[in-house]
């Protein structure tokens, strides 16, 4: 039997204060606010044998309302448990919160207790930046949280999300994913296994690991942030970005779209993909646009040298151009090292097209058990077999070598100039021109020695076998003599000069790396074992993720004598 619902109304309301006289008032106030209220109930109806407990109301000519701390609902149809304060809506249901948060679906319980609604049936909750979608959702409206767990979509104005597990804030109007993650934007895709999202900023916080692709980049990361709108971000663990024919990786890795430039900081290596070149350091930048790689703080390049690898170090190295026309400079305190051939200058500058290597300002070059110094030295590759051919000391040219069979002194050959060929990467001929002199300690077959060379000349020649010399040709009107050791003048053991540097030589990768190198204090990286998102709620700070940190001030080195 259908009642006009106002009588059963005012049925209710009497009984219910008559049943609530007895309670104090502040228990009556405190219960009362708690109480659903109905505004529009349109049909009423009970069946206590099938609903007991239940007030059954149905729309006429408008949908039934219901109203609960700040809070509409509207629906077709409804069941009012009054004693438990809790409602079940059925049929176009809208709850609107406030002015900005509407939800709708096609079936809705609420606890007037716990202030909880659970919604299912294309549910769709509502806000001023975005849409969420699910078939359930359960809405706290006391922690003023939203949860789903059965797959849900997120509309904004840039991006669409995707998630099997969901979580929304909406004080802070962010979104926690988990499982299957994913955003979709018209210019790259986001996955991830756990995602931060904020619907004003667009900024997302990643916390699993996480993939984002774009036309023409790709980060990976593990922990990191992300801006969907300027297509900017950066990862602190496990981070890597391939980036214009390169990968970079390092504890924290910053990325830029618009400006093309990419930064890392800490353990970082940089590699290049086409020529199988690896840079390794703890600050490092990439610049798309200029093609080029700047790095500092225990800077070294690696790369492949027939089997071999080739070391360089600099306090700041430097590698630019394209692809086929690579420059390579280490400057300040640059070394190289490969298992037969090592050195050390101020600067070193390889051109990948030319295959010439240049050492500047008091280059030294070991090759084997020689040393080689001058003005300036040029190491020269053939081109067709990448293998080295030959070498140019230009200015004040000395070489010098332990006399390694009586071990009484060292060989020397000096000139103007010095013009080297290398074969299998052994110097087997130099050529001295110009004001040359040569002092050489001679041994017969039974390793006796025979005297000590000394002749001054225009043109020698020296011929090698294992650094040690085996043959000495000397041209235009040679001047010389052959001393037995104890008649060589006092003085005369050594040409002018000569500066032996033996201890300085570098016999592995190690030593190209001094105090300073070693005894680096790496940033700390912030974020790593805190939340990212501290900067969504306080005023920015100095303490950045390092990524971003301004590039390192070179520290100071001696001038050079």
């Amino acid at each position: 039997m259908k009642t006009p619902v106002t009588a059963l109304l005012l049925i209710f309301w009497t009984a219910l204060a008559f049943a609530q006289a007895g309670r104090p008032k502040a228990a009556q106030d405190t219960a009362q606010g708690k109480r659903i209220n109905i505004i529009y109930g349109g049909n009423f109806t009970k069946d206590e044998a099938l609903r007991p407990g239940a007030s059954i109301f149905s729309k006429d000519t408008r949908q039934v309302q219901f109203e609960h701390q700040g809070a509409d609902l509207w629906c077709d149809y409804a069941l009012l448990y009054q004693k438990e304060n809790r409602l079940e809506a059925i049929g176009n249901v809208r709850l609107k919160q406030g002015d900005s948060i509407v939800m709708t679906g096609g079936f809705l319980e609420y606890d007037g207790n716990s202030k909880q609604a659970k919604a299912f049936e294309k549910v769709r909750l509502t806000n001023r930046s975005s849409v969420l979608t699910t078939d359930t959702l359960l809405f706290d409206r006391e922690s003023q949280e939203a949860f789903y767990e059965h797959h849900g979509k997120i509309v904004d104005s840039v991006n669409t999300l995707t998630s099997r597990v969901g979580r929304y804030y909406l004080g802070p109007k962010k979104y926690q994913f988990q499982d299957s993650v994913r955003i979709q934007n018209p210019d790259y895709v986001l996955e991830s296994t756990r995602l931060d999202y904020y619907t004003v900023s667009k900024n997302a916080y990643m916390y699993g690991p996480s993939r984002v692709t774009g036309e023409d980049y790709m980060m990976y990361c593990e922990r990191g942030f992300y801006d969907t709108r300027a297509e900017q971000g950066y990862g602190i663990r496990n981070t890597e970005i391939h980036y214009n024919n390169r990968i970079i990786e390092g504890d924290s890795v910053y990325f830029d779209k618009a400006t093309a430039f990419a930064s890392a900081t800490n353990n970082i290596v940089v590699t290049d993909t086409l020529n199988n070149g690896v840079i390794r350091a703890h600050y490092a930048e990439v610049h798309r646009e200029k093609d080029s790689v700047f790095a500092t703080r225990r800077a070294v390049s690696i790369s492949l040298v027939e089997q071999d690898s080739l070391y360089m170090h600099g306090d700041t190295l430097m590698v630019t151009g394209k692809p086929d026309a690579r420059i390579l400079r280490a400057y300040h305190n640059a070394k190289f090292y490969k298992t037969d051939l090592s050195g050390k200058c101020d600067s070193i500058h390889f051109s990948q097209a030319t295959g010439i290597t240049q050492l500047l300002k008091r280059p030294i070059l070991w090759n084997l058990e020689n040393q080689m110094t001058g003005d300036t030295i040029y190491l020269l590759s053939d081109m067709e077999t990448d293998k080295l051919d030959s070498l140019k000391v230009l200015g004040n040219a000395f070489i010098i070598s332990e006399d390694t069979v009586g071990l009484r002194g060292y060989n020397q050959a000096k000139g103007k100039d010095l013009f080297g060929k290398f074969r299998e990467n052994e110097l087997k001929t130099v050529d001295l021109i110009a004001n040359t002199e040569v002092l050489y300690y001679m041994y017969d077959d039974d390793q006796q020695l025979v005297g000590i060379d000394k002749t001054v000349c225009s043109k020698i020649r020296l011929e090698l076998d294992q650094s040690e010399i085996q043959e000495i040709t000397f041209f235009t009107n040679p001047d010389g003599t052959l001393y037995p050791e104890e008649d060589l003048p006092e003085g005369q053991q050594k040409l002018e000069g000569f500066i032996w540097r033996g201890p300085e030589r570098i016999r592995s990768r190690e030593d190209l790396f001094d105090a300073d190198d070693n005894n680096l204090v790496l940033p700390r990286i912030r974020g790593v074992n805190q939340p990212m998102d501290q900067q969504e709620s306080e005023p920015e700070t100095e303490d950045l993720p390092a990524a971003k940190a301004r590039r390192p001030k070179p520290r100071p080195r001696p001038s050079a004598p």
